[in-house]
């Protein structure tokens, strides 16, 4: 005999179970759908930090070599290099992105703890050949999954991603001519 769409009776009672599938799906969706968003914004964070600490390293090269002591950077100078380094994250960067880079006495002791400077000031100082230099990003990034949002660090639905690189100054400039 073919089914129809009135199934076994349960408790003397017959029922249907017509649209079932539909409110199972109106159940399950939302959660899988929030859990699948998250899943990609978590792994969009993970590549901008990844993109944040190469752009990072890469515009610190420019101090340590003295490439931007000849070109006279300043704390903008040095974030434009760093947001064209920062590919398609690049947009709006210079909004979102703050830097220190500061000298730094001796790798071996205590200095005082880098935090993230105020709205408005990104302090720059490049050093001379042969200093320690310290570099740290910190960028913003807007989350809108609420369960990235309860996870990161920031104020309100933001993450606060950071990325520093510590190095020794090459010996830039003129050199000196040979004796002899």
């Amino acid at each position: 005999m073919p089914r129809s769409r009135v199934h076994d009776s349960v408790g003397g009672r017959r029922r249907r179970r017509d649209g079932s599938a539909l409110v199972e799906f109106g159940l399950i969706a939302p959660p899988f759908f929030l859990m699948l968003f998250a899943i990609l914004e978590l792994a969009m964070v993970f590549t901008l930090d990844s993109v944040l600490e190469n752009a990072t390293i890469q515009t610190g090269r420019l101090v340590r070599t003295g490439q931007a002591e000849a070109q006279d950077f300043d704390d903008e100078d040095f974030k434009n290099a760093l947001c064209q380094r920062m590919s398609v994250f690049a947009g709006d960067c210079a909004a979102r992105a703050k830097i220190d880079v500061r000298v730094v006495g001796n790798f071996a002791k205590p200095f005082a703890e880098v935090t993230m400077p105020a709205d408005g000031a990104d302090p720059y100082n490049g050093g001379q050949p042969g200093e320690l230099i310290l570099v740290t990003v910190w960028y913003r990034q807007p989350v809108i999954t609420p369960f990235l949002n309860k996870a990161m660090t920031g104020s309100g639905r933001e993450a606060v991603l950071t990325a520093t690189t510590a190095f020794r100054n090459e010996p830039w400039g003129t050199p000196a001519p040979l004796q002899g």
